[in-house]
C-alpha cells in the first residue's frame, strides 16, 4: 500500500520546450514568407515589371516609327534612349504601390494582424520588417525591369538622335535612380497601408499623391507652382531618374532627399498609430 501511494505522489515533471525569442532576423523571415505565399504578390510584381519594360518597348518603337516616317511627335523630339526606356516607370509604380498598401493593410482587413503582433509584441519590428522586405523586393524589380527596357530600347533607336549606351554620362545613374525610386514607392505604400489600416483608403491616397495632386498643381498661380511643384513625391521622384534638370526641377540628390523626407514621414505616422492605438 504505502508501495503505491509513493508512486502515486511522485510529481510529474513536464517536457522541457525550447525557448524561442524574437529576434529581428527571424521576424524578416516571418514577413518575407508571408509576402511569397500569397497569389497577389507574384501577380502584382509581374505586372510591375511588365508595364516598366512594355511601355519602355512600346515608347521606343514610337519614337522610332516617327524617324523613320519623318513625322515625330512633338512629346518625342527631345526624348532619350533613357527617357523612353523609363516611360513605364510612372504605371509601375502604382503596381508597386497598391501592392506595398496591401501587404500591411491586407492584413488589418483579414484579422492576421493579431497573429502577427501576438507573436511580435513590440509591434514596430513588424513594420520596420514589412518595408524592408517589400522595398527591397519593389527596388530589385524596378531596378532589373529599368535595365531590360533600357537595352531593348536602346537597340529599337539605335543609329537615331536619342541613341545612348550604358556608358554615356548620367544613364546608369538614371537607371539605377528608377530602381531606387520604384523601391522607395513600395516602401511609401507599405506605410500608408499601416497608417490607415485599410486597402481602399490606402490606394485612393497613394494615387492622389503620385498622379491627382500633380496635375491640379496646374490651377495653381505660376509663382506657386515653381515653389510647390519640384517638392511633391511623384515630382522629387522624378528628378531621381531624370537624365536633364532645369531651373523648374530639383538635382538628383535634391530630389532623393525629398523624396526620403516623405518616405520618412509615412514611416512616421504609422510607426505612431502602430504605437499608440489597438489593432
Amino acid at each position: 500500500m504505502s508501495t503505491l501511494t509513493a508512486t502515486a505522489e511522485e510529481p510529474r515533471t513536464a517536457p522541457a520546450r525550447p525557448a524561442y525569442r524574437v529576434t529581428g532576423r527571424r521576424v524578416l523571415a516571418s514577413e518575407w514568407a508571408k509576402l511569397w505565399s500569397l497569389r497577389s504578390t507574384w501577380i502584382t510584381l509581374g505586372l510591375g515589371l511588365l508595364f516598366l519594360v512594355a511601355f519602355g518597348v512600346i515608347s521606343a518603337s514610337r519614337y522610332k516609327s516617327g524617324i523613320d516616317s519623318g513625322h515625330i511627335d512633338r512629346d518625342f523630339a527631345d526624348s532619350t534612349a533613357v527617357s523612353l526606356s523609363l516611360f513605364g516607370t510612372n504605371f509601375a509604380q502604382l503596381a508597386l504601390g497598391v501592392l506595398g498598401v496591401l501587404v500591411t493593410a491586407g492584413e488589418y482587413s483579414t484579422g492576421m494582424i493579431r497573429s502577427t503582433l501576438a507573436a511580435v509584441p513590440r509591434r514596430l519590428p513588424v513594420l520596420w520588417s514589412k518595408a524592408t522586405v517589400f522595398g527591397l523586393v519593389a527596388l530589385v524589380v524596378g531596378t532589373v525591369g529599368g535595365f531590360v527596357a533600357f537595352l531593348i530600347g536602346s537597340g529599337i533607336v539605335s543609329g537615331t538622335p536619342a541613341a545612348m549606351s550604358l556608358s554615356h554620362a548620367g544613364v546608369l545613374r538614371s537607371l539605377l535612380g528608377a530602381g531606387l525610386y520604384l523601391g522607395l514607392v513600395g516602401v511609401i505604400g507599405a506605410a500608408l497601408g499601416a497608417l490607415l489600416r485599410s486597402v481602399a483608403g490606402g490606394i485612393s491616397v497613394l494615387v492622389a499623391s503620385l498622379m491627382l495632386i500633380p496635375g491640379l498643381m496646374s490651377l495653381l498661380p505660376s509663382s506657386w507652382q515653381d515653389d510647390i511643384s519640384p517638392y511633391l513625391p511623384s515630382n522629387a521622384g522624378q528628378s531621381m531618374f531624370a537624365l536633364t534638370h532645369d531651373a523648374t526641377s530639383l538635382s538628383p540628390g535634391a530630389g532623393l532627399l525629398v523624396f526620403l523626407c516623405w518616405t520618412a514621414l509615412t514611416l512616421g505616422g504609422a510607426a505612431y498609430r502602430l504605437v499608440r492605438s489597438d489593432v
